[in-house]
């Protein structure tokens, strides 16, 4: 396996786990304003689950034109670029929502709406995404599309354990985002130079 490939497999893993991760602590964000029934769960896991279809439908579109390493890394940049919002203002914006909508029901499906929807839906378009970039012919299509699958679920089990389990524990909410953001713009960087460094010898061919 040569790096562009393990860098494609790591950032499908990452993105896995950042979507599962992101979505605990956006509970965890909400619960204080409109607590932690049922109807705030539905809320957060509804709109995840609308963003990710919406972005596997934008990626694959999206991989027909060119895929590149370095496209597929500044997605992941752009994912986390829309989600600073969740870590610098999360609560002047749940505080708005609060006040204008007295229904927790819509309340929560809003604010999970204001907070997550980019980041969510630009982290769905990974996948699909990925699967293109490591597809060299119909073959192995099925085989890389399984991989790929099963290296973002895996993702989100660990997203999903760590962050409940132990870091919510460690460490405060902010503190939380803030560190999953920079591993996201780290991973995204590596790719993007990575896939430039690759590109540099066949330019000057």
């Amino acid at each position: 396996m040569n790096m562009k490939t393990m860098l494609v497999y790591l950032i499908a893993g990452w993105s896995g786990y950042y979507v599962m991760a992101v979505e605990l602590l956006g509970g965890r964000a909400l619960s204080p304003f409109f607590g932690t029934g049922i109807y705030v769960w539905g809320a957060i896991i509804a709109l995840f689950m609308l963003a990710l279809s919406i972005g596997y439908l934008i990626g694959g579109q999206f991989s027909t034109r060119q895929p590149s390493l370095r496209k597929l890394s500044l997605l992941l940049g752009l994912a986390t670029l829309t989600s600073l919002p969740c870590a610098s203002f999360s609560t002047p914006i749940l505080e708005m929502v609060f006040e204008r909508v007295p229904d927790p029901r819509y309340g929560a499906l809003l604010s999970s709406f204001l907070l997550f929807f980019l980041p969510v839906t630009i982290s769905g378009t990974i996948s699909p995404y990925a699967i293109r970039l490591l597809v060299h012919g119909l073959g192995d299509s099925g085989q890389v599309a399984g991989k790929v699958f099963f290296i973002s679920t895996f993702g989100s089990t660990a997203g999903t354990l760590l962050t409940s389990f132990y870091l919510v524990l460690l460490f405060e909410l902010n503190q939380i985002i803030d560190g999953m953001l920079a591993i996201s713009f780290a991973v995204a960087t590596i790719g993007v130079l990575a896939d430039r460094t690759k590109s540099e010898p066949n330019n000057g061919a």
